[in-house]
């Protein structure tokens, strides 16, 4: 599914509420085109659906997005290039965030075009049979926009109406408002999309599936949860990747294991980097960028330059200590599939430790190497001293060198220095359904299913010879399993903060797990600080108030 750079300027900014948009309903429209003109065609009113898709893309494959939704958890700490420490360690998260800003203004621009669209669908001049998807389409997308809304911000301003003047006041809606919208939306979108798509990056009825048993899995309904996963596990040929480390190949994004995902665009120039005109506030929507944030300072160690294969290293974000301990890597596959030890020299060395292009230049490891043995190493070597404090697990090291998040790594870029990446961003994948699945059966107590579950996705991670091994029995299951192995099996795709607040686990193990992040979070981070220039803008300021805990 492709969208175009003029359906999204109009739908965009025409049609924005709670945004940077805003300064673009003052300026002159030299088309002559309004919502009313464009949105009373078939064709028209496409723009407005695929622009309504556009706004995953401000979260999903980018560095805002996985601030909110990975950092401040129990799996990563900050490295030298975070731009968000207010996110990762809550020591000066307010509602200055320019993070949470940003992600504020788009997702409710986001939910008035679901708003727009919705409402004026029968008007669309489009046949019935259409109406019906792409009402389910915006449906599940408002739906979507909302849930990262509430729980991000909690009961904040709500509404299913399309604004088309600048507001100057907003409400204070309970979190249950949001979650009837979201329950009623859904239903709608399950009952109208189709099974499958011939445009990829499009939602799908298990798609809606899937994602209403996570919103009902979120709410404590977990019968209705296991129900639905079951569903979608069962019902529509999808399946696990055979190899772990195949779902992260860029020949390989479109699998049978991908129930939806958010589309980049193969063709780089097509993905709007930076357009002063469509997004007069600056920020960068671009294609996926998910490659830059993870990767360490690998190219001022001798033997390496920088070189596509290994990367552009922003260095934004590293595992913490815990992370890397929830694998045994002797049998379990995930762990080199995810992360990145070794690199490979790619300039030869001379003197007294030399190296031919292919030797090991470095070796990053999660275990303590003797000094005499990395004494012996022509490469250097960060082990668990180096980086982490082995006691507490606080970094000691420069946050410059540590083991390495593998899974966004695209080695197809056009050149060392290019910032964005065709890589889709997987939203729901079948895993995540077999795991939201037995979380939802061992709350019912229906503990045989749940090991069923759980051990479908850990035999799929063996290693050859230890699938025996993988295998879990009832004796082993607990709430804090479930989250070690959604860790271990979906460790960086922007649902870690999500998982830890949904069980109500959020607190107490960035407590135990993070000792930089524990050090400062209180119960009242739970929710996120809502934008100081948002508060700033209202009139009505006595009654939308800032969130609780934050100044």
């Amino acid at each position: 599914m492709k969208i175009s750079r003029i359906s999204l300027g109009l739908a965009a900014c025409a049609l924005a509420v709670l945004s940077s948009c805003e300064k673009q309903l003052e300026e002159y429209n030299p088309s002559g085109l309004t919502a009313e003109t464009v949105y009373t065609t078939p064709a028209g009113f496409e723009t407005l659906v695929n622009a309504a898709y556009s706004y995953t893309r401000w979260w999903y494959g980018k560095e805002d997005g996985y601030s909110a939704s990975e950092m401040g958890t129990d799996l990563w700490q900050r490295g030298a290039g975070d731009v968000n420490p207010d996110l990762t360690d809550y020591t000066t998260l307010q509602g200055s965030s320019r993070a949470l800003e940003a992600l504020w203004g788009k997702l409710y621009a986001a939910v008035n075009l679901c708003n727009a669209g919705i409402n004026r669908i029968g008007q669309s001049g489009m046949t019935d049979a259409q109406k019906k998807t792409r009402e389910g389409e915006l449906r599940f997308l408002r739906a979507f926009y909302y849930w990262h809304i509430v729980e991000t911000w909690g009961g904040v301003h709500f509404t299913t109406s399309e604004t088309t003047t600048v507001q100057t006041t907003a409400n204070r809606t309970p979190v249950e408002t949001f979650y009837n919208q979201i329950f009623d939306d859904l239903n709608i979108a399950v009952a109208n999309l189709p099974n499958t798509t011939t445009e990829y990056g499009r939602v799908t009825k298990p798609a809606a599936e899937a994602f209403l048993a996570k919103m009902h899995l979120t709410r404590g309904n977990n019968q209705e949860a296991a129900t639905l996963a079951q569903r979608v596990i069962s019902s529509y040929g999808y399946s696990l990747q055979a190899n772990y480390a195949d779902l992260w190949s860029m020949t390989n994004l479109e699998n049978k294991e991908i129930v939806w995902a958010v589309n980049y665009s193969k063709e780089l120039s097509l993905n709007d980097r930076v357009d002063a005109t469509l997004y007069p506030d600056g920020h960068p929507r671009g294609a996926n960028n998910g490659h830059l944030l993870w990767t360490m300072k690998y190219d001022d160690q001798p033997g390496m330059t920088r070189d596509i294969a290994n990367g552009r290293p922003f260095n934004r974000y590293m595992p913490s200590l815990f992370l890397l301990n929830l694998f045994d890597e002797t049998k379990d596959s995930r762990y080199l599939a995810s992360f990145k030890t070794v690199w490979r020299a790619n300039t030869v060395v001379t003197g007294a430790k030399p190296l031919a292009v292919g030797d090991t230049a470095i070796l990053a490891t999660k275990k303590e190497i003797p000094t005499a043995v990395e004494n012996a190493k022509r490469y250097r070597t960060y082990d668990l001293s180096k980086v982490y404090n082995p006691a507490t697990g606080a970094v000691v090291g420069d946050r410059l060198h540590y083991v390495c998040l593998r899974k966004f790594d695209d080695p197809t870029r056009p050149t060392i220095a290019e910032e964005q990446s065709a890589r889709d961003a997987y939203v729901i994948r079948l895993a995540d359904v077999y795991l939201m699945a037995a979380e939802a059966n061992f709350k019912l107590g229906n503990t045989a299913q749940a090991v069923t579950q759980i051990n479908a996705v850990r035999e799929r991670a063996a290693l050859p010879g230890k699938v025996a091994d993988m295998r879990i029995t009832a004796a082993n299951l607990s709430l804090d399993f479930i989250l070690d192995e959604r860790a271990r099996e979906l460790a960086g795709e922007q649902l870690r903060w999500f998982d830890l607040k949904r069980t109500n686990r959020l607190v107490p193990r960035v407590k135990a797990n993070n000792p930089e992040a524990g050090a400062s979070i209180q119960d009242y981070h739970m929710l996120r600080p809502i934008p100081q220039r948002q508060l700033d803008a209202i009139q009505n300021k006595a009654e939308f108030t800032q969130n609780q805990g934050y100044r």
